[in-house]
């Protein structure tokens, strides 16, 4: 790793890490595909009834801001679906890569599909891009400031959903404090944060930062089985899951296509699942769409929340097609029924196991819900992914990776 001054080096020296946004891709797949041969991998499409859906929702009206490296708003899938954003990168960095962290993200949530590019879960949502690194940023800089500039951006903006597929694994003092006051404005001003996990479950490495605090809603990975990916990290934190496995994306040194894997994908479909909700919905508050994604997820074996899926796989299908999830209140958050965003109360982080206990998605006397079995409550869809799911983690058979950049503590 290379270190741009002797700062960076004592900073280092202090033992605090940094999981941040940068693409690392393995094993190509055969180059050229068609469209059709792309559409086709999108396996987790096909689980999500996502044709069906696009009949009710396409995610129109509802902008998601994504937190990441640069968006490239020139590949064909993102024509036209990408808004004005902002750099908070104090470097400017003219590069601009189709397959990029950023890019892969933004694809997966609104992408077109155009000359036979990515399909998104929601094609017709919006995405401010926000920088808040280089393409290829192997610096551990604390992101705080960043993220924090970024989110009050996307906050005025007007974006109703925040994906931060970003991760830090250790934040300089005070900026844990900084970072939480940025999650707790933009929870009061009414935006869904999602962030993700983290992809060192197979190391035992714990949640990171933004995951770790209240008001953000956590996302791990399963595999086309609905098994919980071996690569994504767990705990208390952990609030829903979705795909994150075999996820097609553009390969980095190629025009080709690469299999990606990460809570990364994970978190970006959900943002995906949940603006399509919201098009649907579009007046219903965050704490009533999170608490229908919440309801309506196929749930894990055992006890409810897991700790490797949280409240379960999202299942947009059993909210849009199939009329389920009782919205409740607008304004408790069905993950922290106390948090009062903004207020002292919520500047200590804390997970919503051992936090506050969680309103509207489980029942009242138990932390398990009656329809707590494989496959949810009738397992009407998703059918290919959630059949037979549990909570142990299991091995992802894939071709490659698209992770986040990872900074391990050394000496």
């Amino acid at each position: 790793m290379s270190i741009s001054s002797s700062n960076s080096h004592r900073r280092l020296a202090r033992g605090w890490a940094l999981l941040g946004a940068v693409t690392v891709s393995l094993g190509c797949l055969t180059s050229p595909v068609a469209a059709q041969d792309v559409r086709s991998r999108q396996w987790y499409l096909d689980a999500m009834k996502a044709e069906d859906l696009w009949r009710t929702s396409t995610g129109k009206g509802v902008t998601v801001a994504v937190i990441d490296n640069k968006v490239d708003d020139s590949t064909p899938e993102l024509r036209g679906q990408v808004l004005a954003g902002k750099d908070f990168t104090e470097t400017q960095d003219s590069r601009v890569r189709s397959s990029s962290h950023g890019t892969q993200m933004a694809a997966l949530i609104s992408g077109s599909g155009r000359s036979g590019g990515i399909k998104g879960v929601a094609p017709d949502a919006k995405i401010l891009p926000l920088k808040t690194s280089g393409l290829d940023d192997h610096s551990v800089d604390d992101p705080t400031d960043k993220w924090v500039k970024a989110i009050r951006y996307a906050v005025s903006k007007g974006a109703r959903i925040i994906n931060m597929s970003v991760r830090a694994v250790g934040l300089l003092d005070g900026s844990e404090e900084k970072l939480q006051q940025a999650i707790d404005e933009a929870n009061a001003k009414g935006a869904l944060v999602f962030a993700g996990m983290g992809n060192d479950g197979d190391i035992g490495d714990g949640a990171g930062y933004p995951a770790l605090l209240k008001g953000v809603v956590a996302v791990s990975a399963v595999d086309k089985s609905g098994t919980a990916a071996k690569f994504s990290t767990h705990g208390a934190q952990t609030a829903l899951a979705a795909p994150g496995a075999e996820i097609p994306g553009r390969c980095p040194t190629s025009g080709s296509w690469c299999q990606g894997q990460g809570t990364s994908q994970a978190t970006a479909i959900t943002s995906g699942s949940a603006a399509l909700i919201w098009s649907a919905h579009p007046k219903w508050t965050a704490n009533q769409v999170l608490r229908v994604m919440m309801q309506t997820a196929s749930k894990p074996k055992g006890e409810v929340p897991s700790e490797y899926i949280g409240y379960g796989i999202i299942r947009p299908a059993q909210v849009l097609l199939d009329g389920k999830g009782d919205p409740g209140p607008a304004d408790v958050n069905p993950l922290f029924p106390k948090y009062q965003p903004g207020k002292a109360s919520s500047a200590s982080p804390s997970s919503p196991a051992k936090g506050d206990a969680p309103s509207g998605a489980a029942d009242a006397d138990s932390k398990t819900p009656a329809s707590s079995a494989a496959g949810g409550d009738d397992g009407s869809d998703y059918t290919l992914v959630y059949t037979g799911i549990g909570v142990a983690a299991a091995l992802v058979i894939g071709g490659g990776a698209y992770a986040l950049i990872r900074w391990r503590r050394r000496a």
